[in-house]
């Protein structure tokens, strides 16, 4: 399959481009369209297009169906149309827990960035390997040329940080500007105060003892230097979108202009200077901190937990936890030692898809081996994770298993990153300490990185078994007495029926897998099997079920209940909570979703049948069993 961004913009292309798409959301399957102009849309494009299982046009909406990775399509599209995702964050905001919010605004606040503040990393890592290696002295031009490149947005982070904070606050984004650059202000930071002596002390013998060179109507300020951190813009700019909500409401329409924006800077500012950015800085230096010493205590075994699960946490989008913890160390520590140990999983995944292109007889595969391969080597593993490795399971796991060990190994010789590098071979520069050209780490990174790819090739090559045509065509011939059963059990109450009734092609035509569908008369879903929730839409319109045996089991409880956005349903579970047959999961208000215009009607589909011999939909004459998979 292409890779996510090439699909994005095949898609926005043929919906009739960014200027023709007014709103954007997705469910579980599929994205949700609104169009200007839908007839400017090309159907039989986007149907043919590799990547979209098909199209349809329902509610008011155009529905591009892309199946289970819709999330990350989702996220391509966005950014290709310079869609900001505000609605949708609007939307879902009501549904998220307290993890999944903070995650979410960790991304939000990062991901605009992440490209050139990766770039700047690269010309940082270079300048310190041309000082390293003598190309230039450190007072010379080229130095200094290369280090102002590369440092400056590092130096005005804060700045940045501010407009990306502000957005995702819904403050107005030059406001966001402004808080950054006042925090980064010469005039304003301990460097420049500390010039002079002291007016007095503040926390005199404590862990907190602070000097103070200067007031704010006579209230003393504890100065820092903000510029290069991340924590306070953050938190200052939330602060100001709140003041600056409670400003609209009793500031007249006419004078809004211009005192919106000046009394949320002023007051913003003014606790930001004298309470918050204190307070954020003396968290950010005690959070590093307690990491470091969580990290001391066995740097093994948590190199080999961040290395192994890595991955995982990216599929997710968990990693984005790390980042603000990443950049704190390098701003208060001088280097990073507690995520580098992720570092193995970039060289890993490029050596099993090496492995795969070299042990496969399928060219179409072969096809997808090679870029992915150099894409990975360049820090970039999505075209490999999703569309080679994950698929397949096992070639994944062994990614898993061999950057664990690298991992491991980075965290017992205490890999380092003293600048933010670039991403798989152009980060190796950012470990080469710009104060003293040591290499040391720059050599634990390439040992560990060759050691990566050498275990996941050798593993590979060992344990990866290609599926033929021969073995696919062995498994029926089995007697029926060999074949493995497992029972899909009636997780709604009500009346099965093909899903050729369900009004929706992808569900009616099986597009989507093989199943049943339910004429609910009880609003109560339990669950079929037993295993993981893999899935639950924050609408909680529609629940992904993992079995323990691997079956992928979706219930979609009534068609586009999704535009209900969570009323009328009641979760009894959790995303990632195991569960076991017959237990309750959800409730739903039948008369309400009724009165509010919505079918019930709820497809159950196995959305891996094609890994099963059959889907044997025993539901239609068994009152008890709804489906029976053979392997």
């Amino acid at each position: 399959m292409k890779d996510y961004k090439q699909l994005a913009m095949e898609i926005v292309k043929h919906v009739g481009g960014k200027e023709n798409i007014s709103s954007l959301t997705h469910c579980v399957t599929r994205l949700r369209f609104q169009l200007k102009d839908e007839t400017l849309a090309d159907d039989e494009i986007l149907k043919k297009m590799d990547g979209v299982v098909t199209i349809m046009k329902s509610a008011g909406q155009y529905q591009v169906v892309i199946g289970n990775h819709v999330a990350a399509v989702y996220a391509d599209v966005c950014e290709v149309a310079g869609i900001s995702e505000v609605s949708s964050q609007q939307e879902n905001k009501a549904h998220k827990n307290v993890f999944d919010a903070l995650i979410d605004t960790i991304s939000g606040i990062f991901q605009p960035i992440l490209g050139i503040m990766t770039a700047a990393g690269m010309l940082k890592g270079l300048n310190a390997l041309f000082l390293a290696m003598g190309w230039y002295s450190d007072a010379s031009g080229s130095a200094i040329f290369m280090n102002a490149v590369g440092d400056a947005l590092f130096m005005y982070l804060p700045i940045m940080l501010g407009y990306t904070s502000a957005k995702k606050f819904n403050l107005k984004p030059f406001v966001g500007l402004v808080i950054g650059a006042t925090l980064c202000y010469p005039a304003i930071q301990q460097s420049t105060l500390a010039a002079s002596d002291p007016l007095y002390t503040l926390f005199s013998g404590t862990l907190f003892e602070s000097p103070v060179y200067m007031e704010i109507f006579k209230i003393p300020v504890i100065t820092m230097d903000y510029t290069s951190t991340v924590v306070p813009v953050i938190l200052i700019c939330y602060f100001a979108a709140k003041c600056q909500k409670g400003l609209e409401r009793f500031i007249p329409e006419t004078l809004k202009f211009f005192f919106v924006p000046m009394f949320t800077l002023f007051i913003a500012m003014f606790c930001g200077f004298v309470v918050i950015g204190p307070i954020a800085t003396f968290a950010s230096n005690l959070i590093a901190g307690g990491i470091m010493s969580v990290r001391d205590f066995s740097p093994l075994l948590a190199g080999a937990l961040v290395g192994g699960f890595w991955q995982v946490l990216v599929i997710f989008g968990l990693h984005w936890g790390f980042i603000p913890v990443y950049i704190n160390n390098i701003a208060t520590l001088g280097f990073d030692n507690v995520m580098m140990p992720f570092f193995g999983a970039t060289f890993a995944q490029t050596a099993v898809v090496i492995a795969m292109m070299i042990k496969t007889k399928d060219k179409k595969l072969r096809a997808l081996c090679a870029p992915a391969a150099i894409s990975g080597i360049f820090g970039v593993t999505e075209p490999a994770i999703y569309g080679i490795t994950l698929p397949r399971k096992k070639p994944f796991i062994i990614s898993c298993i061999a950057s664990a060990i690298a991992g491991a190994y980075f965290g017992f010789a205490n890999l380092r990153e003293f600048i933010m590098g670039g991403m798989g071979i152009f980060e190796f520069p950012a470990m080469i300490d710009p104060a003293t050209n040591n290499m040391d780490s720059l050599i634990v990174g390439i040992i560990g990185a060759v050691g990566a790819m050498a275990i996941a090739f050798i593993l590979t090559m060992i344990f990866y078994k290609e599926e033929t045509v021969a073995d696919k065509e062995e498994e029926p011939t089995k007697p029926a007495e060999l074949l493995e059963r497992e029972i899909i059990q009636l997780p709604i109450e009500g009346k099965v029926v093909s899903l050729t009734e369900v009004k929706d092609p992808a569900f009616a035509q099986g597009i989507l897998g093989k199943g049943l569908a339910i004429e609910p008369t009880k609003g109560e879903v339990v669950s079929p099997v037993n295993g993981t929730i893999t899935t639950l839409f924050p609408t909680y319109h529609a629940i992904g079920i993992t079995s323990d045996t691997g079956v992928e089991v979706l219930i979609h409880v009534g068609m586009d209940t999704v535009q209900l956005e969570g009323k009328f349903f009641t979760p009894l579970i959790k995303q990632g909570e195991h569960v076991t047959a017959g237990q309750k999961l959800l409730n739903f208000d039948m008369e309400a979703i009724q009165q509010a215009g919505y079918s019930l009607i709820t497809p159950i589909i196995i959305t891996n049948s094609s890994q099963y011999l059959d889907v044997v939909e025993t539901g239609l004459e068994n009152e008890k069993e709804l489906l029976t998979i053979l392997r």
